[in-house]
């Protein structure tokens, strides 16, 4: 019989050696990708993270600031104020803005472009909320300003304001390019851009020239996020 020869002795590492310089460069070289890879897609995140929540509380602040108009123009009430001299009354809705043209003559596409610090629209609401119980009307009278870019909400304490009475301002959008308010027409139920409309006569308080309202309102923000947004508001005859 032939005897079996013996397998050839296998070459292993020793106990005691490590890896090589090349193997070392190679971990590293394969460590710092997976690691620039990893850092750029958790930077890419948090920014569209942090872009996400901006664009939410912006949200949140433009609902919110609708949210107030509307229930300022659905709660309209039919009563004029003595004017601040104390000679005369004003409608219980006053819109005579200025208005500059993006380039159309129609109405229902102009918008206020500039800066101005006139009141845009002023008017009697009812249900002004009264938690602590003080001696006053539910009447509230309202004006909204848009000064700087910013759309701000202005109101006064007493019904007929003074000359000496000052008004509460609250900021409801900031960083708008334009504001515009419409409304609504009763009796040719088409949109104008000023209130009391042009053909209405005034004469003593009972005239319906101080206590008519439109039959909606139409409000138009210009944001530079999303561009222009409107809302419709019906108010109840």
């Amino acid at each position: 019989m032939t005897a079996l020869s013996a397998p050839a002795p296998r070459h292993r590492k020793s106990p005691g050696s490590g890896f090589t310089l090349i193997e070392l460069l190679v971990a590293l070289f394969i460590a710092a990708i997976m690691f620039a890879m990893g850092y750029g897609a958790i930077d890419q995140a948090l920014q569209n993270r942090g872009v996400i929540r901006r664009h939410q509380r912006g949200l949140v602040r433009l609902e919110t600031a609708m949210s107030v108009m509307e229930q300022d123009f659905v709660q309209l009430a039919p009563r004029p104020v003595r004017s601040p001299d104390g000679n005369n009354y004003l409608p219980c809705l006053q819109g005579s803005p200025t208005f500059e043209m993006s380039g159309t003559s129609d109405t229902a596409q102009t918008s206020i472009t500039s800066d101005t610090s006139s009141p845009l629209v002023v008017l009697t609401r009812s249900g002004w909320s009264n938690p602590t119980g003080l001696q006053r009307t539910e009447l509230e009278r309202v004006a909204y300003v848009f000064d700087n870019g910013t759309l701000v909400r202005e109101h006064w304490n007493v019904l007929d304001p003074t000359l000496s009475s000052m008004p509460v301002k609250r900021n409801l959008l900031k960083h708008l390019l334009g504001v515009s308010f419409l409304y609504m027409n009763p009796t040719t139920r088409g949109w104008v851009d000023t209130w009391p409309p042009a053909g209405v006569g005034g004469g003593n308080l009972q005239d319906s020239y101080y206590r008519l309202r439109p039959m909606a309102v139409k409000v138009t923000v210009n944001t530079k996020e999303w561009g222009k947004i409107s809302r419709i508001f019906e108010i109840a005859q």
